[in-house]
């Protein structure tokens, strides 16, 4: 009976430290509120790094290439698979940070450089779908509002 109940404390502790860490993660999000476009046994996990694309949502990215759609963790993934894979990705979206929608890469605002964490990056790069909002992350957590042209200099300087 006592061991039953130890393993029981165990389990309780890991499930809750699990909770913690993923509530702790800006990027992460519920795996119901995540949109997955890959199929088969690596649909949640980016294509070129292999890291899971639920818990690095909020900064997911898709694009069709060769006429087939792919889903990146970040921007970072997606730069990495252009210039070193020489991929010519049309249609990129980008994840909204608030909505969680995916939404035109190529329209949205962006903040570099905020307190929030990157992902694949120590300059973290979120997206919106207004400047407003844009800008009131910018002025909460810090960084610069930028359009899509300057986050992808930015991205490049990662590597």
């Amino acid at each position: 009976m006592r061991k039953n109940f130890i393993v029981s404390l165990v389990g309780f502790f890991v499930i809750g430290f699990v909770s913690v860490l993923n509530a702790a993660m800006f990027q992460s999000v519920p795996a119901s509120k995540a949109k997955l476009i890959q199929e088969g046994n690596n649909r949640k996990s980016c294509i070129v790094c292999g890291m899971n694309l639920v818990m690095f949502y909020k900064t997911n990215y898709i694009a069709t290439v060769d006429g087939k759609e792919k889903q990146y963790c970040s921007l970072h993934c997606l730069v990495a698979d252009i210039e070193e894979n020489h991929v010519h990705p049309q249609n990129i979206q980008v994840v909204d940070t608030n909505s969680l929608k995916f939404i035109n890469a190529k329209t949205a605002f962006y903040v570099i450089g905020s307190s929030k964490k990157g992902t694949m990056s120590h300059i973290s790069k979120y997206a919106f779908s207004s400047l407003n909002t844009a800008s009131k992350f910018a002025a909460k957590f810090g960084g610069i509002v930028s359009d899509f042209n300057g986050v992808v200099e930015a991205a490049k300087n990662d590597f």
